[in-house]
């Protein structure tokens, strides 16, 4: 177990949220990255906060943003997205009126609230239009040259076409996240190193197994409970057919829904921390002795 643990932080490249936080906590290149991205200079940027959790009431749907920067000007929120859950135009939305609301709380009025960008670095096409960039602000149905000028904008990358970048720069960034292999480029190697240095600190490696395991009790939780109740279940058909048989019953039952349950469970875990289909299927099969049918099955 250990050395899956080990395995599994040694593979973590930038497309994984965790890594790609750590990264962008070291300022210089989290500037560069908002430069390289929405090709403009970029003043000194202040952390509001790393993965900033915005909870605005106790009944309202929290948030957790990866990064969470600003300059004199603006927020910028920028967030990985290895997974396509159809759910970005909407999220995205979401996300940006809780940055406002969370201004708001802390005292800001609107005529002073700062412009804010959400960027969506995907590894998929989010729109299916072939466009290695996308940059969505709000304008008039009635005048296509009138824009609201709200402050507002929402800007998603697709990976999968990076060669059409105009920028050499963001071309090479956006193909070292879909390639997951260094480039020559100078800001590239400058992230592969800091990678390195990140696997090489014990504190971060403590934390991320820390998630693991928590992820992984949690589904130890729901597998052990799943039995007790396919155990009680049969005990109740076991009044009517005969408890042993019940039993055999409710357990054999319980077993086979907790172990789907289980192996979902995994398949969420893995895929909230942001790895490739690729790392999941295997764990799928060494794990739980599928076979590659099965377990793209579950990955589906």
């Amino acid at each position: 177990m250990e050395q899956d643990k080990w395995e599994l932080w040694e593979s973590l490249t930038l497309s994984n949220d965790f890594m790609f936080s750590k990264v962008m906590r070291d300022k210089e290149i989290c500037r560069e990255t908002l430069e390289i991205l929405l090709d403009k200079k970029i003043g000194e940027i202040t952390y509001i906060d790393n993965q900033k959790t915005i909870d605005i009431n106790y009944d309202a749907k929290s948030v957790r943003l990866d990064v969470y920067v600003e300059d004199e000007n603006r927020i910028y929120n920028i967030e990985m997205q290895v997974v396509n859950k159809k759910n970005l135009a909407k999220r995205s939305r979401y996300y940006q009126s809780m940055i406002d609301l969370n201004a708001i709380e802390k005292g800001e009025i609107y005529r002073d609230l700062k412009e804010s960008i959400v960027i969506f670095i995907c590894k998929f096409d989010p729109f299916g239009e072939g466009l290695s960039k996308y940059t969505f602000e709000n304008i008039c149905n009635e005048n296509k040259e009138l824009y609201l000028k709200d402050g507002t904008s929402k800007v998603f990358f697709n990976t999968k076409d990076y060669y059409k970048e105009r920028s050499e720069d963001a071309k090479s960034f956006l193909e070292y996240i879909e390639k997951e292999k260094l480039n020559e480029n100078n800001f590239v190697k400058k992230i592969e190193q800091k990678i390195r240095n990140i696997k090489e600190n014990k504190e971060w490696r403590a934390e991320f197994m820390t998630i693991l395991m928590r992820e992984q009790e949690i589904a130890r939780d729901n597998f052990e409970k799943g039995m007790a109740e396919g155990v009680v279940k049969g005990r109740q058909e076991g009044r009517e057919e005969g408890i042993a048989e019940g039993v055999v019953k409710g357990r054999e039952e319980g077993i086979k829904k907790e172990r789907e349950k289980s192996i979902k469970t995994l398949v969420g875990v893995y895929r909230e921390l942001d790895f490739e289909d690729e790392i999941i299927e295997k764990k799928l099969i060494e794990k739980y002795g599928l076979t590659k049918e099965e377990a793209e099955k579950y990955l589906k």
